[in-house]
């Protein structure tokens, strides 16, 4: 089958992918992503290339298997994906180069595509990048998409441009980005500046994307907003400056 596939994405905070499938013609997805399929589309549930990749996929957190939706009739399909909480869904192109990118960003592919799991390349970053450790690796020549929290904001890094950005803001980097993480400087502004406690250095060539709303932030606000997070709040005062306020 061809890797590049034909596509329409729809919706605006709540975006769906649907694909036009070739007869022939299959894309891979998440569990748990398919929204619909027309007559003719047929799923296969796989490890996507042997136990060790379905191994590796469950030690780093994501799903064992990964399913196949392939054409199998005679006239052109349709299969619609989704993810499970609002954002926009991003095309990337692989010719250009592996991708790497949050755990939970994969949404679907080409049937050509490679999904795997990669560490971060310094024990720092293993240690102290908490979203960042366990990145998903996307690698072959077709379309991948991928799905991030509120609006995504493209970067292209000239070689040798740095950024920094959170860590939960991050959704993906080309391999060819440099990637690290550093520990804010201060105690307080490390405890009271609201922002965690480090952030994620890039340094390029290359291109990097990222999120406006990570789910994480999304959740930690309704929980609060729901009074199950009371002094957990990530930004605003908190229970130590509450304390050193007299409140």
């Amino acid at each position: 089958m061809a890797d590049q596939i034909d596509y329409e994405l729809s919706g605006d905070d709540f975006q769906a992918v649907t694909i036009t499938l070739d007869p022939g013609e299959g894309v891979r997805a998440e569990p748990g992503s398919m929204m619909f399929m027309e007559s003719g589309i047929e799923m296969d549930t796989s490890t996507g290339g042997g136990i060790m990749k379905g191994l590796k996929r469950a030690i780093g957190g994501e799903s064992f298997f990964i399913t196949t939706f392939s054409n199998e009739s005679g006239e052109r399909a349709k299969v619609g994906f989704a993810a499970d909480y609002p954002g926009k869904i991003l095309p990337v192109d692989l010719a250009r180069g592996t991708v790497l990118c949050q755990r939970d960003a994969y949404l679907c592919s080409a049937k050509g595509v490679d999904v795997s799991v990669a560490f971060t390349r310094r024990l720092g970053a293993g240690f102290f990048g908490g979203e960042g450790f366990i990145l998903q690796k996307l690698s072959g020549d077709g379309l991948a998409f991928i799905h991030a929290g509120g609006y995504i904001i493209e970067r292209d890094l000239e070689a040798g441009e740095s950024l920094r950005v959170d860590t939960g803001c991050l959704v993906g980097f080309e391999q060819s980005v440099d990637y690290d993480i550093k520990m804010i400087k201060g105690i307080k502004t490390m405890f009271f500046g609201g922002e965690g406690l480090f952030y994620a250095v890039l340094r390029g060539p290359g291109k990097i994307w990222i999120q406006t709303t990570p789910f994480s932030r999304f959740a930690d606000r309704v929980m609060t907003a729901a009074g199950g997070g009371k002094g957990e709040k990530r930004r605003g005062p908190g229970l130590i400056e509450g304390i050193l306020s007299g409140d």
